[in-house]
Protein backbone atom coordinates (compact mmCIF):
# COMPACT_ATOMS: atom_id res chain seq x y z
CA UNK A 1 0.00 0.00 0.00
CA UNK A 2 1.30 4.06 -0.44
CA UNK A 3 2.35 5.75 2.37
CA UNK A 4 0.85 4.34 6.09
CA UNK A 5 -0.18 6.78 8.64
CA UNK A 6 1.00 4.34 11.27
CA UNK A 7 0.01 0.97 11.68
CA UNK A 8 -3.04 0.68 13.63
CA UNK A 9 -5.69 -1.68 12.09
CA UNK A 10 -8.34 0.99 11.65
CA UNK A 11 -6.05 4.23 10.20
CA UNK A 12 -4.80 1.49 7.58
CA UNK A 13 -8.07 0.15 6.22
CA UNK A 14 -9.06 3.43 6.27
CA UNK A 15 -6.17 4.14 3.72
CA UNK A 16 -7.68 1.85 1.61
CA UNK A 17 -11.56 2.39 2.04
CA UNK A 18 -11.90 5.67 4.04
CA UNK A 19 -11.64 7.68 0.45
CA UNK A 20 -15.94 9.07 -0.69
CA UNK A 21 -16.09 6.13 -4.02
CA UNK A 22 -13.65 2.87 -2.96
CA UNK A 23 -16.76 1.39 -0.63
CA UNK A 24 -19.62 2.38 -3.72
CA UNK A 25 -17.23 0.60 -6.35
CA UNK A 26 -16.96 -2.20 -3.95
CA UNK A 27 -21.06 -2.25 -3.27
CA UNK A 28 -21.66 -2.02 -7.23
CA UNK A 29 -18.96 -4.91 -8.13
CA UNK A 30 -21.02 -7.10 -5.18
CA UNK A 31 -24.72 -5.83 -6.86
CA UNK A 32 -23.23 -7.41 -9.66
CA UNK A 33 -21.72 -4.28 -11.90
CA UNK A 34 -18.79 -5.31 -14.16
CA UNK A 35 -18.18 -2.49 -16.72
CA UNK A 36 -17.30 0.81 -16.42
CA UNK A 37 -20.51 2.35 -17.52
CA UNK A 38 -22.87 0.38 -15.59
CA UNK A 39 -20.55 2.14 -12.64
CA UNK A 40 -21.26 5.66 -13.94
CA UNK A 41 -24.92 4.75 -14.17
CA UNK A 42 -24.86 4.37 -10.47
CA UNK A 43 -27.36 6.98 -8.26
CA UNK A 44 -23.98 8.89 -6.52
CA UNK A 45 -22.83 10.21 -9.98
CA UNK A 46 -18.90 9.67 -9.88
CA UNK A 47 -17.07 11.24 -12.37
CA UNK A 48 -14.62 9.12 -14.53
CA UNK A 49 -11.55 10.06 -13.56
CA UNK A 50 -12.05 8.70 -9.79
CA UNK A 51 -13.28 5.75 -11.42
CA UNK A 52 -11.02 4.62 -13.20
CA UNK A 53 -7.88 5.69 -10.24
CA UNK A 54 -9.98 3.69 -7.87
CA UNK A 55 -10.54 0.83 -10.21
CA UNK A 56 -6.58 0.90 -10.75
CA UNK A 57 -5.82 1.17 -6.81
CA UNK A 58 -8.35 -2.02 -6.27
CA UNK A 59 -6.49 -3.87 -9.40
CA UNK A 60 -2.50 -2.84 -8.18
CA UNK A 61 -3.73 -3.80 -4.64
CA UNK A 62 -5.09 -7.31 -5.98
CA UNK A 63 -8.93 -6.73 -4.65
CA UNK A 64 -10.16 -6.19 -8.44
CA UNK A 65 -9.49 -8.34 -11.22
CA UNK A 66 -10.17 -6.74 -14.81
CA UNK A 67 -10.38 -8.75 -17.81
CA UNK A 68 -10.39 -7.36 -21.61
CA UNK A 69 -14.31 -8.50 -23.26
CA UNK A 70 -13.49 -11.49 -25.78
CA UNK A 71 -16.38 -9.46 -28.42
CA UNK A 72 -14.71 -6.01 -27.37
CA UNK A 73 -11.20 -5.80 -26.66
CA UNK A 74 -11.88 -2.03 -25.57
CA UNK A 75 -14.19 -3.39 -22.93
CA UNK A 76 -13.20 -4.30 -19.54
CA UNK A 77 -15.50 -6.70 -16.71
CA UNK A 78 -14.21 -5.96 -13.26
CA UNK A 79 -15.14 -8.39 -10.69
CA UNK A 80 -13.73 -8.71 -7.30
CA UNK A 81 -10.94 -11.21 -6.47
CA UNK A 82 -10.71 -13.63 -3.15
CA UNK A 83 -9.15 -10.70 -1.91
CA UNK A 84 -11.77 -8.26 -2.62
CA UNK A 85 -14.74 -10.59 -1.69
CA UNK A 86 -13.44 -9.96 2.22
CA UNK A 87 -14.42 -6.53 1.45
CA UNK A 88 -18.18 -7.57 1.66
CA UNK A 89 -18.32 -8.63 5.54
CA UNK A 90 -17.19 -5.20 5.92
CA UNK A 91 -19.44 -3.42 3.72
CA UNK A 92 -22.29 -5.67 5.02
CA UNK A 93 -21.68 -4.22 8.78
CA UNK A 94 -21.83 -0.72 7.25
CA UNK A 95 -25.28 -1.73 5.45
CA UNK A 96 -26.32 -2.85 8.59
CA UNK A 97 -25.79 -0.02 10.48
CA UNK A 98 -27.00 2.17 7.85
CA UNK A 99 -30.48 0.78 7.75
CA UNK A 100 -30.66 0.73 11.82
CA UNK A 101 -29.39 4.35 12.63
CA UNK A 102 -30.05 6.46 9.14
CA UNK A 103 -33.64 7.17 8.65
CA UNK A 104 -34.52 6.44 5.26
CA UNK A 105 -32.33 4.63 3.70
CA UNK A 106 -32.59 1.38 1.83
CA UNK A 107 -30.60 -1.46 0.44
CA UNK A 108 -29.97 -1.08 -3.82
CA UNK A 109 -31.33 -3.79 -5.83
CA UNK A 110 -29.35 -6.15 -7.14
CA UNK A 111 -27.81 -5.54 -11.19
CA UNK A 112 -29.72 -8.09 -13.44
CA UNK A 113 -27.48 -8.27 -16.82
CA UNK A 114 -29.08 -10.81 -19.45
CA UNK A 115 -25.96 -10.22 -22.14
CA UNK A 116 -23.66 -11.74 -19.25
Amino acid sequence: MRNRRSNCPVACTLDLVGDRWTLLVVRDLILGKTRFDEFLASPEGIATNILSSRLRLLEDLGYVTGKKDASDRRRIHYSLTKKGERLGKLLRGIVKWGLKNLPETKLQPVTKDENR
